[in-house]
């Protein structure tokens, strides 16, 4: 058999049939070692405490990944799951990375993490994969090495030039080499996190050549990061199987979608869709509260009906019940009390209790974010995305037209699901039929924090400003509405300005009567035949918008009681709108 050339470089390193020889003083590996990300290891000192499933939890989707994982003649060589922000993802991949390295198959694992600067971005990712993968056989790491002395640049580069360089053909030179059995090398790559990576280049001083990154939005080197994947890891004959988990953010969701490049190319898990962990968080808490019932000595201090309100409130996702034992196994504090006021907590003003203080993080990080990326696009100058996001949980958790609303709170086409765009971590649209659209959450937790001012703080919303915007939106769409009387048709059958006009019209009332006093703006509605116009779409339309005459009497009832507090406040303004 011929000697084996990686690469014939200057100072390059040379693999023979028995022998590895490096030349002149450049180390390779130790440069490919400085681009790293150690804390992304699944065993890293830095997260010796990382979350993983207890035993007898998530045995299912366990089962069915660590099934296609085995399954080396499967068709699709990638698996993505997806699942709402605090779903348990990542102790899923935790526990997957161990089984693997039990079976000796793991090849490498990448755990993203947006609050640690070493492991937020990609740049280290390639090399960080690369490195684990060199330590599987010698030929293969001196070849990794010897691209690296070609090419000291490369970790500037495209992704999926470094995934070529570093990985892609070093291990087509290990396949060439015929000293290494391929089906024997361990080939489980996994990627946890995708959604915390962001857009930024490495700003480690030490390194060279930094300079040569350029930042972009956290979605599109995601998308990158995907690309990457395809071209290089799924396009070329290679035994790897690869594991991604992420939230359904933009990157991911698109490139699974329908015509998405990668819909066909991997079989997807739907985390929080396909499986109910509601039963494997009342294990959790059970086995968990069990063994703080043997540190205190009383096995009885916590009730099988806590548990499962407890598990009930966490709507299937795991961070909830994650975050209620963190507070209650305090060591510092009595278990007892710390169960009971989580589970009669109420907000209060000035209260220094926080139970929920790692979840409302969660929250406000998704936010905030959400906030920035959409207030940032030009034709969303002046909206309020975080108004709109509170109108959204009050008007529409639960069946929509959807758009109906849309039109009267002056969003774009398909406004709705552009704000809700960095928000399926945390909530999903669900399409039934063109005009019918769902709203779900996926933590009953979140409307609490959102209704909560001491949880919500920066983040909060009082419900009557919002229904303030909405009475005003009402009345400016009634105002620029054309005067009509309404069809004797049904409902279904009107027309869409029609179907706007009977939604604001129906909807004003109730507005007017929860938000706070718009003297100034209901004087001038009345001014402007906003009234009129309702009595005069009403005497043949009462029934279409109405549907039942006691939605009729409810409808006078509230405006009656607004008309009442504006002639308290404003007698002179109600003698306008009287007249």
């Amino acid at each position: 058999m011929s000697d084996f050339h990686y690469f014939d470089a200057p100072n390059a390193t040379h693999v023979t049939n028995h022998t590895v020889v490096t030349s002149g003083s450049i180390d390779g590996w130790e440069i490919l070692l400085q681009h790293t990300a150690p804390n992304a290891l699944h065993n890293s000192s830095a997260r010796y405490d990382a979350p993983k499933c207890d035993e007898d939890t998530r045995v299912e989707v366990t089962s069915e990944i660590m099934g296609w994982i085995k399954d080396l003649n499967g068709p699709q060589r990638l698996l993505c799951m997806t699942g709402a922000a605090g779903s348990g993802k990542s102790a899923l991949q935790q526990t997957i990375a161990q089984l693997c390295a039990g079976c000796n198959i793991l090849g490498a694992a990448y755990f993203i993490s947006s609050t640690d600067s070493s492991r937020n971005g990609a740049f280290t990712v390639v090399p960080t994969i690369a490195y684990q993968l060199g330590l599987k056989h010698p030929i293969l790491k001196c070849s990794i090495s010897a691209a690296v002395i070609h090419d000291p640049l490369i970790f500037t580069q495209s992704l999926q030039t470094q995934m070529d360089v570093l990985i892609v053909r070093p291990f087509e030179s290990l396949r060439r080499s015929e000293q290494c059995d391929l089906s024997t090398f361990p080939y489980a790559i996994l990627i946890d996190g995708l959604d915390e990576c962001n857009g930024k280049p490495i700003t480690n001083a030490n390194l060279r050549h930094v300079n040569a990154m350029t930042e972009c939005k956290a979605e599109d080197r995601q998308a990158e990061l995907l690309t990457a994947i395809k071209n290089s890891l799924l396009n070329n004959d290679l035994p790897f199987r690869i594991f991604i988990a992420s939230r359904p953010e933009w990157a991911i969701r698109t490139a699974l979608g329908t015509d998405g490049y990668l819909n066909e190319l991997a079989y997807h898990i739907r985390l929080s869709d396909q499986y109910d962990a509601t039963e494997d968080m009342r294990r959790y808490l059970r086995r968990r509260f069990e063994h703080i019932g043997l540190s205190i000595r009383d096995p009885h201090w916590f009730t099988e009906g806590n548990v499962e309100t407890l598990a009930r409130a966490g709507s299937g996702q795991f961070v909830y019940v994650a975050t209620v034992f963190k507070y209650v196994s305090e060591r510092r504090s009595s278990p007892v009390h710390r169960l009971k006021t989580v589970l009669n907590w109420t907000p209060d003003d000035g209260q220094t209790t926080r139970p929920f203080e790692a979840l409302d993080t969660l929250y406000t990080n998704i936010l905030l974010s959400a906030k920035e990326a959409y207030e940032a696009v030009d034709t969303h100058s002046g909206c309020d995305f975080l108004l709109l996001f509170r109108i959204l949980l009050l008007e529409v958790v639960g069946l929509l037209f959807r758009d109906v609303p849309r039109a009267i709170l002056h969003l774009e086409s398909n406004g709705l699901e552009i704000l809700t765009s960095d928000l399926h971590s945390l909530v999903h649209l669900v399409e039934e039929r063109s005009d019918l659209t769902y709203l779900t959450t996926y933590h009953k937790s979140l409307e609490d924090f959102m209704n909560q001012e001491s949880r919500a703080r920066e983040l909060f919303v009082p419900e009557a400003r919002a229904y303030t915007h909405l009475a005003k939106c009402c009345m400016r769409y009634i105002i620029g509405s054309p005067v009509l009387k309404f069809r004797p048709v049904p409902l279904e059958d009107l027309s869409f300005s029609e179907n706007c006009l009977a939604w604001a019209i129906k909807k004003l009332a109730r507005y007017l009567a929860c938000a706070v006093a718009i003297d100034d703006e209901i004087v001038d509605f009345t001014r402007k035949g906003g009234w009129h116009k309702i009595d005069t779409a009403l005497p043949s339309g009462r029934n279409i918008i109405f549907e039942q005459w006691k939605e009729d009497s409810d409808w006078v009832k509230l405006l009656s009681g607004v008309t009442d507090g504006l002639k308290k406040r404003k007698p002179e303004a109600a003698a306008i709108m009287s007249n």
